[in-house]
């Protein structure tokens, strides 16, 4: 992009765009802050979604939405590869792109369009910025978007989690699931490979949100064969959060306080509320070996009771999580 020199006041605007995105006051008063630099008498915000590889409207101003239909139709155009490939807003009308304007915009009173890609900074397409004015746009009013629409691309972010999962640790690798399995990015976290090749994990994600539960803690020998301390929290996906939805975490570990597979068997079913007889017959042991196992595990965890070890075992997650 060519070099543009800003004034005062065009910097005080970008900076109010960056945070009013970033702090919550969301896509209507991001543009309020850009309008005070680009007039703009309508915007539209069309969110990619990589899940369906379709476009749709998340949000407007000045007109109502255009359907998903009209949204992909704007991505056959020469006008969206060109976009695409400059990652440079292009004005309309332009070649190619007449019918569309006489479709969608000029009904509505507009001269002009303005639409810009929006790639976060990380390189990463989410969708696009439809804007509309009655008059014609600044010359500098494409490179003033341009250098605003990294900030503005994560508005139309549909493959994050957008509500930041409170207590998981930093160093969990973590994977955003709503109701029907889609997968979603969550701030602040690496993916988890292990977890997205895990065929089950969107339905155990799933399940996990239909129950009451609010968090889960445990843990989860993966495909890799490795064990694994899992967490799942609730948490809003999709835009603005609007999707009920499941962060799925997880970080490689040994089996704390020395516990072996088969203990980490036996106490999952004590906590479970299991008795001796009961754990002898879902792990095809006697009751004696159950008793020896039970004995072994009260002193690592230094527990004196059924009770206390329970408690220990669920607060700290030293159960199996099967999935």
């Amino acid at each position: 992009m060519a070099e543009i020199t800003l004034e005062v006041c065009q910097l005080r605007a970008f900076a109010e765009v960056g945070y009013q995105v970033a702090g919550g006051g969301g896509a209507h008063a991001a543009m309020a802050a850009l309008r005070r630099v680009v007039p703009v008498d309508a915007y539209e915000f069309v969110a990619f979604d990589p899940a369906t590889g379709r476009h749709h409207s998340v949000v407007s101003d000045g007109h109502p939405r255009i359907d998903r239909d009209a949204a992909d139709e704007y991505t056959g155009l020469d006008a969206y590869r060109t976009a695409m490939t400059t990652r440079a807003p292009v004005g309309m009308p332009a070649p190619g792109t007449e019918r569309y304007f006489r479709r969608h915009l000029a009904p509505y009173g507009w001269r002009a369009g303005l639409t810009a890609p929006l790639f976060l900074s990380e390189g990463r397409y989410t969708g696009l910025l439809h804007l509309a004015t009655r008059d014609a746009f600044p010359r500098i009013a494409g490179a003033l978007v341009a250098a605003v629409s990294p900030m503005l691309a994560h508005v139309t972010d549909l493959a994050r989690c957008v509500i930041d999962p409170v207590g998981l640790p930093p160093d969990f690798r973590a994977i955003a699931f709503d109701r029907v399995g889609t997968r979603r990015q969550v701030p602040g976290h690496d993916t988890s490979a292990v977890l997205l090749d895990d065929p089950a994990m969107a339905a155990f994600a799933r399940a996990f949100i239909d129950s009451r539960e609010l968090s889960r803690h445990g843990l989860w020998l993966g495909h890799d064969g490795r064990w694994h301390e899992l967490r799942l929290v609730r948490a809003g996906v999709g835009f603005q959060g609007a999707l009920q939805g499941a962060v799925v975490a997880e970080r490689p570990c040994a089996l704390p306080y020395d516990l072996t597979v088969r203990e980490v068997d036996v106490l999952t079913r004590v906590a479970a509320g299991d008795s001796n007889p009961q754990i002898a017959a879902a792990l095809v042991l006697s009751v004696r070996t159950v008793t020896t196992h039970l004995e072994h595990i009260f002193a690592k965890l230094g527990c004196d009771s059924r009770t206390r070890l329970t408690t220990k075992a669920l607060a700290e997650g030293l159960c199996r999580l099967d999935v």
